[in-house]
């Protein structure tokens, strides 16, 4: 029989070739992950909410890069801004996500544009995040807008540029959340992005057989105009303004300045603000050889969010639930 230390011996062994194996994939993945498609100056790339933030970032960066960007933008203003800030491969086109004829005439303008190459890449970046509130808050017609932007848009936008993706054995790239993974609040936002991962997962067990990738974007707390505390905070405000006064009864006539105390002290803190974290993920997925099926940017996704999700529902709810302002009538 083995003595204790020898067992302890073999534990350790263990461990350490348990260890040296791990080691060895990430060493072996980043090699594999670093080379990039050729003739990018031949590849079109469309992407949408290209008016700000992650949108208007990595159109930059693609042009940089060399890639023909097709940006599409929800107003005239964000067109002309980008096209001052890029070479002239980039065009751009106005979008509404939300409108089929739009999307219909940015198409027609995209299969002019690619010709019989195809189109390479389409980054569903386009999005919305509010209304967010308690669900007793809420009447159906807030879940409209921000799932038809958020869920509809992709799926309508996807649809469109399908076949032509097909033709260039090329990329969809959808941009989802933590917040498909995990619902931490109320409202729209989870609801569409969760809806973002479904067809994200069919659509990438579908294309397969076509030679097309299909990957998702899962970024943490970013610094954007979605996460613009000001906007969040009128936007509740609203909601608090129009409820019936038994439901504000039920959360204390206090709810409100706490809530605002909760997004100055932590909210804003949990914001990060180098938005390049995301947009470099992005253009892995458009342009490495070898990308990700998933990637989630911030480390609070990696650290936090993640592995939240793959929790039991008890201590994922505990976890969820500490920090949250709590109603006057709560029984937790």
């Amino acid at each position: 029989m083995h003595s204790f230390s020898d067992r302890q011996k073999d534990l350790v062994e263990m461990f350490l070739y348990i260890l040296a194996l791990v080691v060895l994939f990430y060493v072996y993945r980043w090699f594999r992950e670093l080379k990039r498609v050729p003739d990018k100056s031949e590849k079109y790339v469309y992407v949408t909410g290209c008016d700000s933030g992650f949108g208007n970032l990595l159109a930059r960066h693609l042009d940089k890069l060399g890639f023909c960007v097709i940006a599409g933008c929800y107003t005239e203003k964000g067109e002309d801004e980008l096209k001052k800030a890029c070479s002239t491969r980039l065009c751009t086109v106005q979008l509404d996500v939300t409108n089929n004829d739009s999307i219909k005439k940015a198409t027609d303008i995209i299969k002019t544009l690619v010709g019989e190459r195809g189109l390479w890449a389409v980054v569903n970046n386009a999005g919305v995040s509010v209304p967010s509130a308690p669900n007793d808050w809420l009447v159906i017609d807030d879940f409209t807008h921000m799932i038809n932007v958020n869920l509809h848009g992709v799926i309508a936008v996807t649809l469109s540029v399908l076949p032509l993706i097909k033709k260039a054995k090329g990329r969809v790239v959808n941009v989802a959340s933590v917040f498909g993974r995990v619902s931490p609040f109320g409202g729209p936002y989870c609801i569409s992005k969760y809806g973002v991962e479904a067809f994200n997962d069919s659509l990438r067990m579908n294309m397969a057989h076509f030679g097309v990738k299909v990957l998702c974007i899962e970024p943490g707390f970013f610094k954007t105009s979605v996460t613009d505390i000001n906007v969040i905070q009128n936007n509740i405000q609203k909601l608090w303004d129009r409820l019936p006064q038994d439901i504000k009864d039920d959360y204390g006539s206090d709810y409100m300045d706490k809530v605002k105390v909760m997004m100055k002290e932590k909210f804003v803190k949990m914001l990060d603000g180098d938005l390049m974290k995301v947009v470099n993920c992005m253009e892995h997925a458009v342009s490495a050889v070898h990308p990700r099926t998933r990637y989630s940017p911030g480390w609070d996704a990696k650290f936090f969010w993640l592995p939240v999700s793959y929790m039991p529902t008890c201590i994922a709810d505990a976890l969820l639930s500490k920090n949250v302002v709590k109603p006057k009538v709560s029984v937790l």
